[in-house]
């Protein structure tokens, strides 16, 4: 009962905070901008509804959905067993750890010539970007949460007769889990961030491509849109994300 109502009050929160959003967006937009250049929430809803009659907004979210969704699972896929081996093994720590901690301060937007160089402006390019924007925060974080691991878990395993095996899937991953989740979700931010970025400046389809194209007719409106639909899409895999984080943590803790 508690969590359905914790859970009602949630939504309630993001209802009335979206509503607040809006009605201050639109006060300033009629009562004291007054500019074409700021258009009120009314028109460019309208806007949007027009541009999902005749499919434009559908077919550049599913691109650049596509682009960051392929990118993602790639880094992903990449850095959790990395960081597993960087939190693990000494070894492989002294060895690997300097290379992460260079590249990460190394920004995504900065590597965008570099990937429209070795790749071109095709799908490539978009890919390997998102590619790199994960790997390094997945990699620290599921690194991070290895060596957040209490010893006395691994003794009391250990004790209990369980294999290297069997200490690593029942122990080291499930606490584990909310570091990795923790770090795809600051990635999932950072790589919205970067497919735009990335489609502003070399694609032919995208939200971002949408944005470059609506500056250069001065379409305000669809540039709102397309802000819009993009804090919509990075909120929703936000939550979805914290969701997961929580239900790891809470079914893995003490308690649980």
């Amino acid at each position: 009962m508690n969590n359905r109502l914790d859970v009602l009050y949630r939504i309630g929160g993001y209802i009335c905070g979206f509503a607040l959003l809006f009605a201050i967006w639109h006060i300033a937009a009629v009562y004291f901008v007054r500019s074409i250049l700021f258009p009120p929430p009314g028109r460019v809803i309208l806007k949007a509804i027009e541009l999902l009659q005749d499919g434009t907004l559908q077919e550049q979210v599913a691109v650049s959905l596509r682009r960051i969704m392929t990118g993602f699972a790639g880094g992903a896929a990449i850095g959790i067993p990395l960081g597993l081996a960087i939190g693990s093994f000494r070894p492989v720590r002294y060895l690997l750890e300097p290379f992460t901690e260079f590249f990460r301060f190394i920004p995504a937007t900065a590597m965008i010539t570099v990937a429209v160089i070795w790749f071109g402006i095709g799908e490539g390019s978009k890919i390997f970007l998102i590619i790199y924007t994960t790997v390094f925060i997945v990699t620290l974080n599921t690194a991070a949460g290895v060596g957040a691991i209490s010893p006395n878990k691994i003794r009391a395993a250990r004790s209990m007769g369980a294999s290297t095996r069997q200490l690593f899937l029942y122990v080291a991953l499930p606490a584990t889990a909310p570091h990795i989740l923790t770090g795809m979700r600051l990635a999932m931010g950072n790589s919205f961030v970067t497919i735009v970025a990335a489609e502003l400046i070399a694609a032919n389809a995208g939200l971002g491509k949408m944005i470059w194209d609506a500056r250069l007719y001065m379409l305000v409106d669809q540039i709102f849109v397309a802000l819009l639909t993009l804090g919509l899409l990075g909120f929703t895999a936000d939550r979805l994300f914290r969701w997961g984080i929580y239900a790891f943590a809470g079914r893995f803790s003490p308690t649980a």
